[in-house]
């Protein structure tokens, strides 16, 4: 079933419903009072029934006496005497209020007794009856119930004309409701067939067809800027790519004349071939980690923050004795919640960082407080200038780009912040001066019960 046809099939149901209960409740609300004010009427004549004597017809109603023996005063043909009105006569049943069809005429009754001793109106007067008896005050309903038949098959052709109006008005609530629809949806098929993600939806009124034009803008433009950020990460990494390879080829090209080269000129070489190899690996893996975001094999846990920066502050102290570099660190227990390869992939390249740009028997301090890890090396620091670059995609500073590295290491630290709903930032180190990278991760709340 389609959308239209849902919604007129909705529309339908709903008026249709609505039309039976008004049309329901009309007839029940005219039949109940029409039945009260009969039942009111035959209440009135029993309420004064010692002031007319039996066989009188007061206001419609008829009145007579039925004794146990099945005698009625007056005895009427139309009116004959059952069991329930006997029942009564002989004090074997309370007062009865019924509806009884005679002769294809319909009666209103009411049935009350009448105990022994009870003074009526006679013929002579007042006469006091020797036996129990019932009072049968009725009156006669065919003409009402005729009305209420009438009213009835009225509401009926009402009920059908409110359907097939319902039908109609769905219909034409559909077409108003989906006209928008439709038209939103051609704009998307119009982008989707010329994949023209620059296009945006007139957003129109805010109202929830406005909402959706607008969510679809955000989401092409989120597309945009992620083909954007995809077409200038190949760029990047294709020009990173090509210095690298065009040393190997050169390099190449010259080992292959190697019975020109002394010793040492083919050792210098292969060494120089071995380093950028090593570089592209680095490069290489490193792409992959900024491609691969925040989708990881490991899912997210409870990590004591604190152990994983004291594992990563002992893993670079290996590296760092090659430049004479010492790593002071000041470690407090925290907990964080996150991926366990993400956060120590973060932690060391910004102490491996603060390696590389450190002073020649320089010093590194790593200091951890509350889910904030500062790093802080004696390095030249960054220039205010290049402080709005550094954390992007192959950004190298200038006195930097002779250094081993690929640009990618603080973008994925910054990416892994994100990620961790954290953030990542520089400034000048007060007690080293040079560098401070602070990364910030919201702790769980309970570390103490974590730690503990």
């Amino acid at each position: 079933m389609t959308f239209r046809l849902r919604v007129i099939a909705t529309t339908t149901v709903a008026v249709t419903i609505a039309v039976l209960f008004a049309c329901l409740a009309s007839y029940l609300s005219t039949h109940n009072a029409v039945q009260r004010s009969t039942d009111e009427s035959l209440y009135s004549a029993a309420s004064h029934s010692s002031q007319f004597g039996q066989g009188e017809i007061v206001a419609g109603v008829f009145f007579q006496i039925v004794f146990p023996d099945g005698t009625a005063l007056p005895p009427s043909a139309d009116l004959p005497v059952d069991s329930t009105v006997l029942a009564v006569a002989k004090l074997k049943q309370p007062t009865i209020l019924r509806t009884v069809s005679v002769h294809e005429n319909t009666y209103r009754e009411l049935i009350v007794p009448v105990p022994v001793g009870t003074k009526l109106q006679c013929d002579g007067g007042q006469c006091t009856l020797r036996t129990s008896a019932a009072q049968v005050f009725s009156v006669n309903i065919s003409g009402q119930q005729h009305q209420l038949e009438v009213l009835a098959l009225r509401l009926i052709f009402l009920a059908i004309i409110g359907v097939l109006l319902a039908i109609v008005l769905g219909y034409l609530a559909a077409r108003a409701a989906l006209v928008p629809l439709e038209e939103v949806t051609n704009e998307i098929e119009i982008v989707t067939a010329t994949s023209n993600i620059s296009h945006r939806l007139a957003e129109g009124r805010n109202d929830e067809l406005g909402r959706l034009r607008r969510v679809f803008n955000e989401l092409l433009s989120s597309v945009d800027h992620s083909q954007q950020m995809q077409r200038q990460l190949v760029l990047d990494a294709s020009h990173e790519l090509r210095t690298p390879l065009t040393s190997l080829r050169t390099n190449a090209q010259v080992l292959s004349q190697a019975d020109r080269l002394t010793t040492e000129e083919r050792l210098q070489i292969t060494d120089d071939m071995v380093a950028q190899v090593d570089e592209l690996a680095v490069l290489i893996s490193d792409l992959a980690e900024l491609a691969r975001g925040d989708e990881s094999n490991q899912s997210t846990e409870v990590l004591r923050f604190d152990e994983l920066v004291d594992e990563c502050v002992a893993t670079a102290r290996t590296h760092a004795r090659t430049r004479n570099v010492t790593i002071e660190s000041n470690i407090e227990p925290c907990v964080v919640v996150g991926r366990r390869d993400r956060v120590v992939r973060a932690v060391n390249n910004l102490i491996n960082n603060a390696i590389k740009f450190a002073a020649a028997d320089g010093q590194v301090r790593v200091s951890l407080h509350l889910g904030t890890l500062s790093v802080d090396d004696d390095g030249p620091g960054v220039a205010p200038d290049d402080v709005p670059f550094v954390f992007d995609r192959f950004w190298r500073s200038p006195r930097a780009r002779s250094l081993a590295g690929s640009g990618l290491g603080l973008s994925i630290v910054s990416q892994i912040a994100r990620e961790l709903n954290g953030t990542v930032s520089i400034s000048r180190s007060d007690e080293l001066g040079g560098a401070r990278f602070t990364l910030k991760i919201p702790i769980v709340d309970d570390a103490d019960d974590s730690i503990a």
